[in-house]
């Protein structure tokens, strides 16, 4: 399923194929994406997707809130 948000901005609610193959993490999304990594470059990017993910999940469920953080 595809969310709308702006007029030519795309968000996917499907995950990405992740794949370790001959020492290359392969990662194959929505909308053709392929990319290959290095395990390091791999990690790093999984840790970042973890932090980002639960600061949007955090931003939806504080957005109809009277307060806003800053």
């Amino acid at each position: 399923m595809l969310w709308a948000r702006m007029s030519n901005e795309q968000v996917y609610d499907e995950p990405s194929k992740v794949r370790a193959e001959d020492g290359v993490v392969n990662v194959e999304g929505p909308d053709a994406v392929d990319v290959k990594l290095t395990p390091d470059a791999a990690e790093q990017t999984a840790d970042s997707l973890t932090e980002e993910s639960m600061r949007a999940r955090g931003q939806r469920r504080l957005k109809d809130l009277p307060h806003q953080p800053a």
